[in-house]
This record gives structure tokens, C-alpha cells and sequence, in this order.
């Protein structure tokens, strides 16, 4: 990242910028009076108007689960599930020949659960072993010292369970801590979810050939999507805990490492309350925090994510197949977390078929992601992002700070990654608005924001407001944008470019930049471009 903001900065008057009109050559804009700073960003934090690190994340965690309060849309309260109080506890006389503790732990689960439920204790010390199964009514639960260490072995993780692979539905490893169709389960504690060594051979093994979407044929039967590794077949590798089809899903407490793939991630579930966690999955490809997968009615709370991919993340599908199974993300509460490195600090998609909506952030921090705020889908994704709130969000050295990527690559997308000619809408183009980010402070990022977007469906109704931005560059691009505004913010940066291509319904209100030499240089083309609205 390049060195942070100079101390001098100078005012720039957006009015006097666009006075002569769209240009492309740089406009003395600035009075020339200097200002020691744009803002104190120390008072807001001494007025309490901003979140504080102390705050935020898993160490901040109170014992209850204080009530959700007033939402931008209807949300039923999520309660946590409560258990019998029959409990079991794994003893070192459970261990196989091989030292594994995987037929104790889930004969153990199916005892309770046909009691009725309780508490699985995995008491202090190493536990090594394969997939484990949830039922309705149990709670496993980790004590402090307690180390659930789960096997590299392919065979440890068969036969096939019905799961879901980057929003393709398929019949492979599912997940170290697997549940489907049960009711009341929890996994909580002091100890640790891991799984196996950095250097064993599961790490290594692809996810397929290229895209999922292109190497399982959505047409084909999911009983006969066989990805388990055996006899040749792609092995897609276990997330940490994923259960799929449940209700009422507690995660508290524990710590996630050395995951092989994503940790947390709840599919086609209602009722989940995700707190207290912590992750560290930072130098795992694809090591994502916590993936909502066509859930609903969702808490997640005072966790602490440092990941090998995006922390907190919405997810709801992927093309064809996430289109028939048709099942949203909705309802989603994200409070008082802290995102230390990753990909994004909050990311809606990639996988967008069935819709993200009604996604409310608040008093979070970011410090050290590479971006902060993620909007991410692809031509060939479906559905769509709206209806999305962030209020309250601290951001401290990111790369970006807003991104769009709604394109992708050519590696990847090959000719849907091409921003012209602009394609036909189809029922796989995916829709992106109605998004709105209030009271922020970007404390340092090299860059403010790009939006890369669908010429044929632009971005419409995007709003940030209330905001204080210390960063290098300001506007990668604009791309093909339908309707952004900027309200009541401070904008203070070391480079004066302002570039925007194709994009129109642009509107700066009350917006002040800082940049040096008195001057915005910018560069407005396209054919459908029209000059911001200035107020």
C-alpha cells in the first residue's frame, strides 16, 4: 500500500470542477487555502459516533443475545435452541485402532438424540477424526483445551452426503461437521475446530477443472452427481461445518483453523445464531469465514474472522441450478464483528441465483482487508443483490474500500467478462441495487472505490451517506453505473482522478474532496455518460 495521506491537503469546490462542463484536462478547482485536516477522525471516535475496536469481535462477546432492535425490514426474533440435560462425554477408551474417535462420536450423537438430545462433551486434549453427523436435539460442545482435529483421508468422508458445492448442489464430502434435516443442533465451547496439517495431500487436490457450473451438468439428476474422489471422480474438499436443510442452528464460542475449504457455512437453513467465533484460515485458498447459502431469518455476532478468502459472506446460488432450486438469502443480521484479513470484509455472491436481500450490517470493523464492502456476481449467476443496509462500519488499511465486480475475468468467464457490446438480459442475468452504506469512516485505503458493472442492467440506487474517506486514489472507474450517490461525505486523497465511463445518474450532494494542488483531474466518455449531478 502506498504511504498514507499527506499532512496539507487542499479543498476542492465540486462545483467549480464541473462549471465548464465534462472535460478531460485538469481544472484548477481549489481556492489554494490549506486545512491541517478534513476531519478529526479522533473526535468521532472519543463522541462515540463511530464503532471502536474494543467493541467488535469475539473478546467482546456478552453471555446473552441482546434483542435485534429496529431493522430496515421484517424479521422475526431468532432464539437459541435449547437442550435436555442428558450428557455424554468422549473418553480416550473411544478411540479405534487407528486413534480416531469418529464411530464414538457419532454413535454418542444418535444416543442423544434418540433420548431426546443433550450435550456431547469433547473434553480437554487432541481428538483426531473423520465426519461427524449432527442429529436433531444435541449439542456438541467443545471444552477449553479441547482440539476436534479431522482427518485428511478421503475415506474419512464417505459415503457421499447430499451438500452443496459454490451454490451447485452435488453428493460429495459435505463437511467435517455435517448435519441434514435436523432441528436444534449447536456447536459450541471454548475449543478448536481443525482440520488436518498444512502440507497433506487434501490440500492439493482441485475442485473440479474450471467453474463448477461448467464441470457438474445441471441437468443431470443431484443422486448421480457423485464428487467423493473415488475411482477418478472430482473430490470436492469438506467445508468445517456446514449443515444443510436445518432449523434452528446455534454456532457459539468455538475457534475455526486449518480449514481445507470454507469454515461456516449453513445451507437452506432457518433460525441460525453464529457468535463468539473465531477463524483463522488466512493462507487457505478458498478459505472463506462464514457463507450464508439460501438461509433465512440469520444473527451473526461478535465474531473475529482472519481468512484465505472472504469473511462474512452471502450466498444463494449459482446459474441454472441455483435458479431451479430458487432459494434466497434473507433476513441476515451482522453485528459487532471484526474482519482482520480476507478477500472482503462483507461480500454479497458470487453465487446470486436465487437472490441476496434484506442483509443489515452494523458496528463492524475491517482492519486489513483487501476490500471492505463486496458486491460480486456474473452474467451467467441469475437472481441478484438488493435490498442491502450497512450503517455504523470502521475501515482501517484496505486496498478498496467499495468494490463491484460484477463481470469477473476472462480466465473464468472467457466472453461474458467483456463489458461491450452489452449482451441480451436473460434469466440468468443477475440484477444489482438498492444498496445503502451510511456512517462509515474509511481511516486509510489506497483506493476509495470501483464499480465494474452490467452494461446491460447497470447498478441502480446506490447510496453512501454520512461518511469520512482517507485514501490514496479516489475512483478506480465508474463502469456502466445506472445510480450512485454520494451524500455528506469528506473525501481526503493523495491523487486527484475522478474517472467515470458509461455511467450516468452519478450525484455528489454535499460532498467535499481534499486532494492535492487545488485540482480534480477527470475523465467522463461513453456513449451514455452524463455529467454528476452537483448539490
Amino acid at each position: 500500500m502506498k504511504p498514507l495521506l499527506p499532512a496539507i491537503l487542499f479543498a476542492v469546490s465540486l462545483d467549480a470542477a464541473f462549471a465548464s462542463g465534462v472535460r478531460d484536462d485538469e481544472t484548477k478547482v481549489g481556492s489554494g487555502q490549506a486545512y491541517a485536516s478534513a476531519v478529526a477522525i479522533s473526535d468521532l471516535m472519543e463522541n462515540g459516533d463511530i464503532v471502536r475496536l474494543s467493541q467488535v469481535g469475539a473478546k467482546a462477546m456478552p453471555a446473552d443475545i441482546a434483542p435485534l432492535g429496529k431493522l430496515p425490514f421484517k424479521m422475526k426474533q431468532v432464539k437459541r435452541p435449547v437442550f435436555k440435560s442428558n450428557r455424554l462425554i468422549i473418553s480416550d477408551g473411544d478411540k479405534d485402532s487407528a486413534g480416531k474417535v469418529t464411530k464414538a462420536l457419532n454413535a454418542k450423537i444418535a444416543e442423544l438424540s434418540a433420548m431426546g438430545g443433550g450435550r456431547l462433551i469433547v473434553p480437554e486434549g487432541r481428538w483426531l477424526t473423520g465426519r461427524v453427523e449432527l442429529q436433531s436435539n444435541v449439542e456438541l460442545y467443545l471444552a477449553e483445551g479441547a482440539r476436534l482435529e479431522f482427518s485428511a483421508s478421503i475415506a474419512d468422508y464417505q459415503p457421499a452426503v447430499f451438500t452443496r458445492h459454490e451454490g451447485i448442489e452435488v453428493m460429495g464430502a459435505g463437511a467435517f461437521i455435517y448435519a441434514n434435516g435436523a432441528k436444534n443442533i449447536a456447536l459450541t465451547g471454548h475449543g478448536v475446530v481443525s482440520g488436518p496439517p498444512m502440507d497433506v495431500e487434501m490440500r492439493t487436490l482441485r475442485n473440479g477443472n474450471s467453474v463448477v457450473e461448467k464441470d457438474v451438468d445441471y441437468r443431470l439428476p443431484v443422486a448421480e452427481r457423485l464428487c467423493d474422489g473415488l475411482d477418478g471422480r472430482t473430490f470436492y474438499r469438506p467445508k468445517s461445518f456446514a449443515p444443510i436443510n436445518c432449523k434452528n442452528v446455534l454456532v457459539e464460542g468455538v475457534t475455526f483453523e486449518r480449514s481445507v475449504l470454507w469454515n461456516i457455512n449453513p445451507i437452506y437453513c432457518d433460525n441460525v445464531i453464529i457468535r463468539g467465533v473465531t477463524v483463522n484460515s488466512v493462507g487457505v485458498p478458498s478459505g472463506d469465514g462464514i457463507d450464508i447459502s439460501s438461509c433465512k431469518n440469520v444473527l451473526i455476532e461478535y465474531s473475529t474472522l482472519s481468512c484465505g478468502d472472504d469473511c462474512f459472506t452471502l450466498k444463494s446460488g449459482r446459474a441454472e441450478d441455483g435458479l431451479r432450486v430458487g432459494r434466497p438469502t434473507e433476513n441476515v443480521v451482522i453485528r459487532y464483528c471484526l474482519a482482520e484479513k480476507g478477500h472482503g470484509g462483507i461480500t454479497c455472491g458470487s453465487e446470486t441465483a436465487a437472490g441476496i436481500k434484506n442483509v443489515y450490517l452494523h458496528h463492524c470493523v475491517f482492519n486489513g482487508t483487501r476490500t471492505g464492502f463486496r458486491f460480486k456476481t456474473r452474467r451467467n449467476r441469475g437472481g441478484g443483490i438488493w435490498d442491502i443496509a450497512y450503517d455504523n462500519v470502521r475501515l482501517i488499511d484496505v486496498a478498496e474500500a467499495f468494490t463491484w465486480d460484477l463481470l469477473g475475468s476472462r480466465m473464468y468467464m472467457g466472453e461474458l467478462a467483456q463489458r461491450n457490446p452489452p449482451l441480451a438480459v436473460t434469466a440468468l442475468t443477475p440484477v444489482v441495487k438498492d444498496i445503502t452504506i451510511r456512517n462509515f469512516i474509511i481511516e486509510s485505503a489506497d483506493r476509495m472505490m470501483s464499480m465494474n458493472t452490467i452494461p446491460e442492467v447497470p447498478t441502480t440506487g446506490v447510496l453512501l451517506e454520512n461518511g469520512v474517506v482517507r485514501t490514496n486514489r479516489i475512483f478506480k472507474t465508474l463502469n456502466d453505473v445506472g445510480s450512485l450517490t454520494l451524500r455528506n461525505i469528506t473525501i481526503q486523497a493523495t491523487d486527484n482522478n475522478i474517472n467515470i465511463d458509461n455511467s450516468r445518474g452519478i450525484t455528489f450532494d454535499n460532498v467535499t474532496f481534499y486532494v492535492p494542488g487545488d485540482s480534480l483531474r477527470y475523465n467522463i466518455k461513453g456513449g451514455k455518460a452524463e455529467k454528476p449531478v452537483l448539490k
